[in-house]
């Protein structure tokens, strides 16, 4: 999508060319404005309207595409994101296919431009509006000079001296008479001047606004036509002339809708399904790590058992000596009496050990036989 930013450059600078003439030929402007200043004040107050109306009219276009453009890098939150104005028709339609891939039927793309372009037309009827305002208020300043100025000529005529002996006091007369006439035809052509000038530079603003909202059309358009799904044309072809009845057409749209609608949750399915496996990948992985765990436990008992076996012919030794002896010291039964306890306590936590790595490998094989049940039965598995 273009953004107006050029449009306005183009009304910057005409404004500036115009405000440049104004400067240079300032005199003789003051002198024709205070020839009638009410309506000369109304007709620049009416042109300052026109000339804002006509900037807001390019400005408006902004959010426009904006939203367009968010929308089509599927970068809009509709909740939180302020709803277009001119796209209101538009953006009421697509959110409700939002998370979907996009595709309108030749109907629908009709509507919304059809919609968009009755818009866009109304917009535009206040800014024409505008101008042909200002060319009535210059007519009309003519207008009421002219009249001005035929009143008083008839009473510059009427109060002519029929005795024309004294020339020099009739041709005073006459002078002092012709003023007001003159100030009506100030009045008459000032007011021209001030309302065709006004026309004619709102008319270059609303043709500048005119070109940017086409073009905003013309790429809306180009847009909505790479998303437009075109019928095959099947239906019609046997008919002649005769197009594809409306029941019809909003059945093969309702069962196109509820295709992609098919097709979306097959891919959400597919995607639960990868995340499935991926969990039954990573069971597998804690049950191969828990039997590691188990042989190297085994592993450790089979040694302990084996250092026991081996340490009880010396046992039997040390017991036979001690007979021999007399028995033992008090330092030797200490000794042996520690070593009694801790292959006591290591049998216990190695027993202890043992039992809760068993627990957790059953609790892990119900874990994957459930989920490998649910998965066969089409539905998410319950951990």
């Amino acid at each position: 999508m273009n953004r107006p930013q050029r449009f306005l450059t183009r009304m910057f600078l005409f404004l500036a060319v115009v405000g440049g003439g104004c400067f240079v030929l300032f005199p003789p402007l003051k002198d024709a404005f205070v020839a009638n200043a009410p309506l000369n004040g109304l007709i620049l107050g009416v042109l300052l309207l026109g000339i804002i109306y006509n900037f807001r009219q390019v400005l408006m276009l902004y959010p426009e595409v904006t939203w367009i453009e968010n929308f089509r890098r599927e970068d809009i939150v509709l909740s939180d994101t302020r709803q277009p104005t001119l796209l209101a028709p538009m953006a009421a339609m697509m959110g409700e296919r939002r998370g979907h891939a996009l595709s309108l039927s030749t109907l629908s793309t009709k509507t919304m431009l059809d919609g968009i372009a009755s818009r866009l037309d109304e917009s535009r009827d206040i800014s024409r509006y505008m101008i042909g305002l200002l060319i009535f208020l210059g007519l009309l300043g003519t207008f009421w000079g002219l009249l001005e100025t035929v009143s008083a000529i008839a009473d510059v005529i009427g109060s002519l001296p029929e005795d024309v002996g004294n020339m020099g006091a009739v041709f005073g007369e006459l002078k002092a008479g012709l003023e007001a006439p003159l100030s009506g035809m100030g009045t008459a052509f000032s007011s021209s001047l001030f309302g065709l000038a006004g026309s004619l530079v709102l008319g270059f603003l609303d043709l500048q606004a005119s070109q940017s909202q086409n073009r905003f059309y013309n790429d809306l358009e180009e847009w909505l036509s790479g998303q437009t799904r075109l019928s095959s044309g099947v239906l019609g072809e046997g008919g002649g002339d005769h197009s594809v009845p409306a029941y019809v057409q909003a059945l093969l749209e309702q069962t196109a809708e509820s295709l992609e609608n098919l097709q979306h949750t097959l891919s959400k399915g597919e995607e639960n399904r990868q995340d499935t496996f991926a969990g039954i990948n990573s069971l597998v992985d804690r049950v191969s790590i828990l039997t590691d765990q188990m042989r190297t436990e085994q592993h450790l008992l089979k040694k302990l058992s084996e250092t026991q076996i081996e340490m009880r012919p010396i046992l039997d030794k040390l017991a036979d000596a001690s007979v021999s002896s007399g028995g033992l010291d008090e330092t030797s039964r200490g000794h042996l009496r520690n070593l009694d306890v801790y292959a006591a306590r290591i049998m216990e936590e190695m027993s202890t050990g043992r039992d809760e790595t068993v627990r957790q490998l059953r609790s892990e094989i119900k874990l994957l036989a459930r989920t490998i049940a649910a998965l066969g039965q089409g539905g998410d598995p319950q951990v």
